[in-house]
């Protein structure tokens, strides 16, 4: 038996977006898959830095849960934590905390370009 095309539910879902920011080209890419959310953010065309971003339940806690970060490949330092925080904790939140791979790779990491870029992966959203 053949299952019409309109019926089959892809394996991954993905969208993506580009967009100028402060004058940059900045593209994006959320890809959901079973078990985590794959978050591509780049002004250079390539992934950059690979942060795993985690979210750690304490028991009995009813707030939201703490974020662990940990870079995975790239250069590690204390400013890529600061923005993976920034940029998806709430795309763990929002897909019922679900661990979230970050790939960054970014020219501009002022205030500014990453509030702006929450929102272009808040509009590629796929969780």
């Amino acid at each position: 038996m053949n299952t019409p095309v309109a019926d089959v539910k892809p394996v991954v879902v993905s969208k993506q977006a580009e967009e100028a920011i402060n004058g940059v080209v900045t593209q994006v890419v959320c890809t959901a898959f079973t078990d985590h959310i794959l978050v591509l953010v780049t002004q250079y065309g390539k992934m950059g830095t690979l942060i795993s971003v985690t979210p750690n339940m304490v028991t009995g806690d009813l707030g939201k849960p703490t974020l662990t970060t940990k870079v995975l490949l790239g250069c590690d330092e204390p400013l890529i934590h600061v923005c993976a925080k920034n940029l998806v904790s709430f795309v763990s939140q929002e897909s019922k905390n679900k661990p979230v791979l970050l790939a960054v790779a970014l020219k501009d990491k002022g205030a500014n370009s990453i509030k702006t870029l929450k929102e272009v992966i808040r509009n590629c959203q796929v969780w």
